[in-house]
């Protein structure tokens, strides 16, 4: 599942012609890939601690 802002970065990084804004624009994709995992992660951790009657 790729967000908005990974897909917009990418597009513009292939659209850029100076290698400055290209580098960017993909650095820019790759973080928000990996904000896309972290939230992920995070989704995951808060089901599995509101379902651990443990923690409660």
């Amino acid at each position: 599942m790729d967000s908005w802002l990974y897909q917009t970065a990418q597009q513009l990084a292939q659209d850029s012609a100076a290698y400055e804004e290209r580098a960017f624009f993909q650095a820019l994709s790759q973080l928000a890939l990996e904000q896309e995992k972290r939230i992920a992660q995070a989704q995951g951790e808060i089901d599995g601690r509101s379902w651990d009657e443990k923690s409660w």
